[in-house]
């Protein structure tokens, strides 16, 4: 059996393991394995299993693979993970750099703040056409507020991708949300989100400052979403509820997320080291 060394860490509480890709890792099943080692009783524990690899289009390439297996476009705050990650591997010398994933080319910088490292990432654009989230059933070019009826309960969603899609949903406090329940039902419900979906649950604080829970698909409660909070950000103000700047306040911690009037998203935040170590394959 071979050791295999790994970094894990965390960005606002939303935790992964970090390895580089080798040879080793084409004799096995990556879906296995992450639900192996993202276990939190019988493996390391973590919501995400991240693979760093090399790249054609960019500086390097970031795979990330769902504690369920599932394999997401993108992931905010592990690419905040992954940038941190090279720094302290010594992997580069960039602080800005280009990442390749399936959403596309992200492009991450490294910056420091009262000696504390962040990241601030250029997240894209948002993708509000509803075939290209996708979302089904509506005839709308633009989903704005619209009602969801499932098992007989209301909801008012706007669905927003940052490559990876997102249904958000205000609620007026979080005590009368049974988000345990709707979490998963919501992020299932296929007739009209055919690729399950990211569910995140807000509430408006004021205009600078958006609270948020998240129910993330293929990892379920998680801590911290930065494209969902990207998400957020771009729906509340299309809904006018917040500023095009805004603080998301997560449960792990809190981002700071900008809507530019280049149409591009920048979301800064930090990222942590938690621990080193080995494990077999």
């Amino acid at each position: 059996m071979n050791k295999i060394p790994f970094v894990k860490m965390q960005g606002c509480g939303n935790d992964f393991i970090l390895v580089d890709y080798t040879n080793d890792f084409e004799k096995i099943d990556l879906t296995k394995l992450a639900i192996k080692l993202c276990n939190r009783n019988f493996g390391i524990g973590a919501d995400g299993l991240i693979f760093i690899h090399p790249s054609n289009i960019a500086d390097f390439r970031m795979q990330i693979i769902n504690s369920d297996g599932s394999e997401p476009e993108m992931c905010g705050n592990g690419i905040r993970c992954f940038t941190k990650y090279l720094e302290v591997e010594n992997k580069t010398d960039k602080k800005t750099l280009l990442i390749e994933t399936l959403a596309g080319i992200i492009k991450p910088t490294l910056i420091k703040k009262d000696d504390v490292t962040f990241v601030k990432v250029d997240m894209g654009e948002p993708i509000l056409e509803p075939e290209k989230i996708p979302v089904l059933g509506f005839s709308e070019k633009l989903i704005k507020n619209q009602l969801l009826t499932i098992d007989n309960q209301d909801f008012y969603f706007t669905p927003v991708s940052m490559g990876n899609p997102h249904c958000i949903i205000y609620v007026d406090n979080f005590d009368n949300l049974d988000f345990e329940k709707w979490g998963p039902r919501i992020e299932s419900y296929t007739n009209v989100f055919p690729k399950k979906i990211n569910v995140e649950f807000v509430k408006v604080e004021d205009k600078n400052n958006l609270t948020v829970k998240v129910w993330e698909r293929g990892a379920g409660a998680t801590l911290a979403c930065g494209t969902g909070a990207c998400a957020v950000l771009v729906s509340s103000v299309m809904n006018e509820k917040s500023s095009k700047k805004a603080n998301v306040h997560l449960p792990g911690g809190t981002l700071e997320i900008e809507w530019n009037d280049d149409n591009h998203l920048i979301m800064t935040g930090p990222a942590e080291v938690s621990f080193n170590g080995y494990f077999e394959i």
